[in-house]
């Protein structure tokens, strides 16, 4: 063995044993993040949990009589309203109508709030002009205005995209304007010293760092469009969960109200996941760093 290989020997001995003792404090946190996080059929018995409990409490409560059934119908009494309401169709009619209102009111809202918060986090004259305003009416709830928009524009559909449409356009409009301003300077710097243009700044720059920002004002949004949807039914419309909500509170069946609650409560979160795995999907980066991990 020569000179060299026995000095460089040691070296690279050492070298080895540190990537080994690397590679074992790697798998060893891994091991530890697997055992804390739970699996994806652990996750889903854990979020199920906590609403079986209460079903559990409400049918002991119901059974006991410890809440008069005018106050608070039995859960089998929901059971045999929903069977019905199943049977005759109603409820899949005043679904469907109801989420064709978000659909379009939010549709709507997205589409306005991304181009103008993108026009307010890309020019700084348009955040001036403009910004303050949107700032201050995000401040008035949008039922404040129905009364007036109804002097407009009636009690038909119109008004209930556009009353849908702007609950959902603020948060759209804040989180896409946020998200593009809070682009770090670090890689907008790296993307003029590698001679980007202005459309591949947009693509490979500033998109995705404004990508959560924005996904989180969607979502925000889309929660804002199913509210307003159930508020602006009870206003005005003659079909809709929000309709059935004012029916049941009318003929003092609450029953019909529970039902229509626990519907919108079950489409929105249907919707919310929806948006979630379209993030994902417009993210491949973190999938690929969560493989790694």
């Amino acid at each position: 063995m020569s000179l060299a290989e026995t000095l460089e020997k040691p070296a690279f001995d050492q070298s080895a044993r540190a990537g080994t003792a690397t590679a074992s404090a790697a798998r060893r946190r891994t091991r530890r993040r697997g055992a804390s996080s739970p699996t994806p059929l652990g996750s889903v018995l854990l979020g199920l949990s906590f609403p079986f409990a209460l079903l559990l409490v409400w049918w002991w409560a119901a059974r006991l009589g410890l809440v008069p059934e005018q106050i608070l119908p039995a859960p089998s009494t929901i059971y045999e309203t929903v069977s019905s309401l199943l049977a005759d169709g109603s409820l899949a009619t005043h679904l469907e109508v109801s989420t064709h209102r978000v659909l379009v009111g939010f549709g709507l809202g997205a589409l306005f709030g991304l181009v103008f918060g993108a026009a307010a986090g890309l020019s700084p004259t348009v955040r001036a002009f403009l910004y303050p305003p949107v700032q201050a009416v995000a401040r008035v709830n949008v039922l404040a205005w129905m009364p007036l928009l109804t002097l407009f524009m009636g009690i038909d559909e119109p008004l209930k995209y556009v009353v849908i449409g702007w609950s959902a356009a603020i948060p759209i409009i804040l989180g896409t304007a946020r998200g593009i301003e809070n682009v770090s300077p670090a890689f907008r710097e790296l993307g003029r010293v590698l001679h980007f243009n202005t459309r591949d700044t947009l693509r490979l720059v500033v998109l995705p760092g404004a990508v959560p920002s924005i996904f989180a004002g969607l979502r925000e949004g889309l929660a804002n469009a199913w509210q307003t949807l159930v508020l602006a039914e009870l206003f005005a419309s003659f079909e809709g969960l929000g309709y059935l909500m004012t029916w049941g509170r009318q003929l003092f069946q609450l029953d019909l109200v529970i039902i229509a609650m626990i519907v919108v409560a079950l489409a929105g979160l249907a919707m919310d996941l929806g948006l979630r795995w379209v993030e994902r999907r417009a993210q491949p980066w973190k999938r690929g760093t969560r493989d790694v991990h």
